[in-house]
């Protein structure tokens, strides 16, 4: 190798260093911190580390009922966001991906909930749901069902649903884009191949578009998964993981360990099983999904 080749690929590494140096900053030390710490019992202020072994995890598995009460909340909203809010998505995408008229106006509004602050559409949602002056209760009893209405987001019989729609109207959005274009790579010939041969609208759904957005309904879903398990802003704003935990998720459970309590170490080890967790899942879902696409 020449010293010209050798300049010329040591010029390309130097424009790329400062990326690297970035990443390895901001996040392989960190991720590698993160263990470090898992193993210790560090308040977040002591200079020192005074490790304990397995003790967090072990505390975590046999003497944390509330992290895994907000794991079972988590999933909860990952379900309902996988199927309510992904149907909605997916009826809208229809809809739109027809020739009706004003389409593109459809297609922004339906975008914009996602583009949206996490805190501020909470804020928005605390004020309709409020018990006393929300725009839901009054409503309700518009409509003659007043004696429905509460306080959504106190009653701890109704906090996590109210939660879990929030979060539907804020994430089916970025859902509906990813479902639309699929949707438009579908070739159109085929469409009208099917209704020469006389097939009706659910046939052409069945045989056509469902098997060709089968990658396109696996990326969806893996999304949906990761992101709604990791849902954290719209609750900070809204209930903050109450009424009683009923609204407590992995990210709050693991903040509120970290800074209302000042165990760093065990909210280290918290976020390590988390991450786990995620790991496993979307392993099986890449698995799925190679299953579907051999089918």
């Amino acid at each position: 190798m020449n010293h010209t080749k050798l300049r010329g690929i040591l010029g390309n590494y130097l424009f790329v260093l400062p990326a690297l140096i970035l990443f390895a900053i901001f996040s392989v030390y960190p991720f590698f911190k993160v263990f470090q710490l898992s193993f210790s019992d560090w308040d977040g202020i002591s200079p020192a580390l005074n490790y304990v072994g397995f003790e967090n995890f072990k505390d975590l598995f046999f003497d944390n009922s509330v992290f895994w009460h907000s794991m079972q909340n988590a999933f909860y909203v990952t379900f309902l966001a996988l199927t309510v809010q992904n149907l909605l998505a997916l009826t809208l995408a229809l809809a739109c991906d027809r020739d009706i008229r004003r389409g593109n106006i459809y297609r922004v509004i339906f975008y914009l909930p996602p583009v949206l602050s996490g805190i501020v559409v909470g804020l928005i949602w605390n004020w309709i749901y409020d018990g006393n002056y929300g725009l839901l209760n009054h409503f309700l009893k518009f409509i003659g069902l007043g004696d429905l209405s509460r306080a959504w987001l106190s009653d701890s019989k109704t906090a996590l649903i109210a939660v879990s729609a929030i979060h539907m109207w804020k994430g089916f959005g970025w859902g509906f884009v990813i479902l639309l274009a699929g949707l438009q790579s579908i070739p159109r010939e085929l469409y009208e191949a099917a209704k020469v041969d006389g097939a009706n609208s659910w046939v052409v759904f069945k045989s056509i578009t469902t098997p060709l957005m089968i990658p396109v309904f696996i990326l969806v879903s893996i999304l949906t998964i990761l992101g709604t398990m990791q849902i954290f802003d719209i609750i900070i704003a809204t209930t903050g993981g109450g009424p009683g935990y009923h609204t407590e998720v992995p990210i709050t459970r693991i903040v509120a360990m970290m800074i209302g309590s000042s165990k760093f170490g065990y909210a280290c080890a918290m976020g390590v099983v988390f991450g786990i967790i995620l790991l496993i899942i979307s392993m099986v879902q890449i698995r799925v999904s190679k299953m579907m696409r051999q089918v």
